[in-house]
């Protein structure tokens, strides 16, 4: 399983939560003179909107989970 595939972000508003709070907090950093840090919190946005809106590919919620086995199931 990928990052971008974790279950925590199958809602839409938390991967938009996501690349909001790294946009507000390069301009944060931008607005108190520190560029280098707004340019990381810009590369990190710009990381989750590629994880999260490019490849990211919603999980059909109709089609049976497939669990892994085990090896615990008995023997005929």
């Amino acid at each position: 399983m990928k990052d971008y595939e974790h279950p925590f972000f199958r809602p839409l508003w938390r991967r938009v939560a996501v690349v909001a709070v790294c946009v507000i907090w390069a301009i944060i950093e931008f607005a108190s003179g520190t560029p280098f840090w707004g340019v990381i919190a810009l590369g990190f946005a710009a990381y989750a909107v590629w994880q999260f809106f490019y490849l990211y590919k919603p999980v059909d919620e109709a089609k049976p989970r497939v669990e892994p086995k085990t090896g615990a199931e008995p023997k005929e």
